[in-house]
């Protein structure tokens, strides 16, 4: 079994480039089943999650060629299967982003539900109902959502909540449409954003993202190949961020774009960080903390994925915060762990009551999901002593070499190998669809 070994207590201090965003990616490859010419993707991050969709991908017939560690070619000439079993979609909720896409270029999709991080109910009643009204007879079974169109048509859909994976999947059905679709109360993250960047840069005609009003006009045939540079990942670049200042340390992230996280930025100003913007960076420095409230709300508000960061971060503030989740319900899984590290912190409904400064310890933990692990990487940069984090295939799906990154800042950590072979094997058995 693989661990990781924080040593903590160090500054974190320096400069560390940003990757390509893993969230812009999947859909982006996604994509590449609305045409039957090459698409090239750039800037691609190696985690575990793109392996995983390049994996089905193949899986219905494209053709896939990895050309570097950051580069990918992809073309559909023909689709060869239209169903993702569950030993493919049980590793991330990504998947579901080819059920559009499929039903588009196919005619038909079945899509076994799809696993990812426990973090609460992710609803996806608003794509099938997209589907549905763009034409399409779709059903959910025990196990699987299936979809059938011989035709999509453009309609005007009206999203409840403004849903990311729900508006990237509507837009992918809509490209290939007859006429023109309005996707009202669209999604507005800059993931949303890149993959109607690439869309355009395969002939679609798209308006209004960045707004709450998408408009759409169906191509009604296939689009053209193109090659498209992935945008950077504004998740990572905060995680690295709230790093920064939980380890009062002085940190420029590069290769970012502000105004993505223009939202952190005020948070982590009212926390008595000194934050100094730049071109493509960002400089975080930090002397002593104090405690603010959160709410995480959909872009612009406070990212969900931020949230759990930000908790670990308030353990080294003075005074008390609370943090509220206003998107999922299981959002705090890493509370647990922190307490066992000293934190002084407890759950109440969809909030979280954090007081501090805590003096934490060092400690084994378990890494339940994706943004819970790199809150408590964080953690275990503050703590005294030697922390070890178990589970480490949930940050490998989300953070590109996130020890070598951390060493490069000063910190103490490592990967070790404990145990056999075969037991790596069983502890990973279990957690594969978290």
């Amino acid at each position: 079994m693989e661990l990781l070994r924080i040593r903590g207590g160090r500054r974190l201090e320096g400069r560390v480039p940003i990757s390509g965003s893993k969230n812009a990616t999947l859909p982006v490859m996604a994509a590449a089943l609305l045409t039957d010419q090459r698409v090239e993707v750039v800037n691609v991050p190696s985690t575990e999650d793109v392996l995983t969709m390049a994996r089905m991908l193949e899986h219905v017939g494209v053709g896939v060629e990895r050309l570097g560690v950051h580069s990918w070619r992809l073309q559909a000439v023909g689709i060869t299967g239209t169903y993702v079993g569950a030993d493919l979609t049980q590793r991330m909720r990504g998947s579901f982003l080819l059920l559009g896409a499929l039903v588009a270029r196919a005619g038909e999709a079945t899509i076994a539900k799809p696993g990812g991080d426990d973090i609460g109910m992710r609803r996806v009643e608003q794509h099938l109902e997209g589907l549905r009204l763009m034409g399409a007879e779709v059903e959910e079974t025990a196990d699987a959502y299936c979809a059938r169109a011989q035709r999509l048509r453009g309609v005007r859909i009206d999203l409840d909540i403004p849903t990311v994976t729900g508006t990237e999947n509507l837009m992918m059905a809509a490209v290939l449409a007859d006429g023109i679709t309005v996707i009202a109360n669209a999604a507005r993250e800059p993931h949303v954003y890149d993959l109607a960047r690439c869309l355009v840069g395969m002939g679609a005609h798209i308006s209004g993202v960045g707004s709450e009003l998408i408009v759409v006009e169906g191509s009604g045939g296939l689009l053209h190949g193109t090659t498209h540079s992935v945008t950077t990942d504004y998740i990572e670049a905060g995680t690295y961020m709230v790093a920064a200042a939980a380890t009062l340390g002085d940190v420029v992230i590069e290769r970012m774009r502000p105004t993505d996280v223009r939202w952190l930025l005020g948070k982590l100003r009212a926390a008595g960080c000194d934050i100094t913007e730049g071109a493509g960076e960002v400089r975080v420095r930090a002397e002593r903390l104090r405690a603010v409230d959160v709410t995480t709300w959909p872009h612009p508000g406070f990212a969900t994925d931020l949230q759990p960061q930000f908790g670990a971060l308030m353990t080294q503030a003075q005074g008390t915060s609370i943090i509220s989740e206003a998107l999922y319900e299981n959002r705090f899984r890493h509370v647990p762990e922190l307490q066992k590290m000293g934190a002084v912190i407890s759950t109440e409904g969809r909030s979280s009551v954090v007081s501090g400064p805590s003096r934490l310890h060092g400690a084994e933990v378990t890494i339940p999901d994706i943004r819970s692990g790199a809150a408590l990487v964080i953690a275990g940069l503050c703590a005294e002593g030697d922390t070890e984090l178990a589970h480490l295939y949930h940050l490998d799906r989300g953070y590109e070499d996130i020890e070598a990154k951390l060493r490069g800042l000063g910190a103490d950590v490592e990967r070790v190998l404990v145990g056999t072979p075969e037991q790596e094997v069983r502890d990973l058995t279990g957690v594969i669809g978290d």
